[in-house]
């Protein structure tokens, strides 16, 4: 489809395109398991990118051309995780043209527009092809004609984003952010949420870009060097250590050496987040003292939940949160959470003895409840629902247990007691 150079004039208005509409920005995750309760959900960013991790997790291996890859896994990152509707061309334009110089006819996969200028520019490759820079030949050039300060080159997995922190209206050779679905970093979220339909700042996305940037890099530096020191590293490392001189003999001693301790150190680091949440005996890390000793997990009764149980704002979005978590394990169909008087409570397929969390939020101190193999309860202070992200990989290994034990080791499932925290 050929946008036409409205799209390159301040002239530009959405008048004779059909009127946007909200499209794919809300979107229904189905009917919670309650009688007679279907609400639509508007998810949040983190479950939109968790869903699609999902389903980019157990349908890439199937996907074979550049076309598939747009079809099963960028339109919906366009749509369900951004928020544009891929059928409004008053929004998206895919297969955008702009002829430059002597450069005729070529296209690029996707433009996006918002408030009737072009926003962002989206080139896509094939999933599992690398990426680089000499793909981005095309958007290289439509940067510098149109109104777009983003641009995206992308497998359907990986996307990088690019702006033009080097020079004026000249897209950087490096991305500002890369957002891997693969491994999804939750700290870039944020960055994220300030490109979609209905949170877009792209003033604020330009100033946090030099520092994204950099501080990206920096991470996969750490990374790269973790994995496979480079002979400069082990220099540094290795003469903080060691006082004679850095021969070839030295450094053979040493890079085993250097790669072994990073591992141990990137392994004590996950140990003691998971010690942390457990706060086991075996612990050798100091526990907060206002965290509660475990307990087992009780059932609830049904004196814990008649008379007046309110469901508040924050227990509503810790429960997203936790499912948002959680979704990369089972669909969040089977994440049911029951309000009651002094808990929030939130299960796995509605059952009682599988519980995944508990919010206690209805205090002057906030705790999220995890549970160990043996559904021992373990209170952590939280100070607002944000801070369970800080506990996801506990949550899911939470999950996987569940998902792992055979069917008759939960017996009959107990009838819970409470309503379906509607949402």
């Amino acid at each position: 489809m050929n946008a036409g150079p409205s799209f390159f004039h301040p002239s530009f208005s959405t008048a004779g395109f059909p009127k946007p509409d909200s499209g794919f920005g809300n979107t229904a995750v189905g009917p919670v398991d309650s009688p007679g309760i279907t609400p639509e959900v508007d998810m949040d960013i983190a479950e939109r990118t968790q869903a699609l991790a999902l389903k980019i997790r157990k349908q890439k291996a199937g996907i074979q051309t550049e076309e598939a890859t747009k079809n099963a896994f960028v339109m919906p990152f366009i749509s369900t995780v951004l928020g544009y509707d891929v059928f409004n061309p008053a929004e998206v334009i895919p297969e955008f043209t702009a002829d430059v110089g002597t450069k005729k006819g070529e296209k690029i996969d996707y433009a996006v527009a918002h408030d009737g200028k072009i926003q962002l520019l989206v080139e896509v490759k094939k999933i599992n092809d690398p990426l680089r820079i000499e793909h981005a030949s095309q958007l290289f050039r439509y940067f510098a004609v149109t109104y777009a300060r983003i641009a995206v080159l992308t497998n359907g997995e990986v996307y990088q984003f690019y702006t033009d922190l080097d020079a004026p209206n000249r897209m950087d050779a490096k991305p500002f952010l890369v957002l891997d679905f693969s491994a999804l970093d939750e700290t870039l979220l944020p960055e994220l949420a300030k490109l979609t339909k209905e949170s877009f700042d792209l003033d604020s996305v330009i100033s946090a870009a030099g520092e994204l940037k950099y501080i990206g890099q920096l991470k996969r530096v750490l990374a790269a060097q973790f994995k496979e020191p480079e002979d400069d590293w082990v220099r540094f490392l290795t003469t903080r250590v060691y006082e004679g001189s850095f021969t070839q003999r030295v450094r053979e001693q040493f890079v085993p050496l250097v790669t072994k301790a990073a591992r141990q150190f990137l392994n004590e680091q996950v140990n003691d987040r998971l010690k942390n949440a457990l706060g086991g005996p075996d612990s050798y890390v100091s526990v907060s003292k206002d965290a509660v000793e475990a307990e087992p997990a009780a059932e609830e009764s049904a004196a814990d939940v008649v008379g007046d149980v309110i469901t508040t704002e924050e227990e509503i979005e810790g429960y997203r949160i936790v499912r948002a978590i959680v979704c990369s394990e089972v669909p969040v169909s089977r994440v049911i959470a029951r309000d009651t008087k002094t808990y929030c409570g939130i299960l796995l397929d509605d059952n009682n003895r599988k519980p995944i969390a508990r919010l206690w939020l209805n205090r002057s101190k906030k705790y999220l409840g995890v549970f160990d193999e043996h559904k021992m309860e373990t209170r952590l202070p939280i100070a607002d629902v944000q801070e369970i992200y800080q506990h996801a990989d506990y949550l899911r290994k939470t999950v996987a247990r569940y998902l792992a034990r055979p069917a008759s080791a939960d017996e009959e499932p107990v009838p819970p007691a409470g309503p379906v925290l509607a949402d």
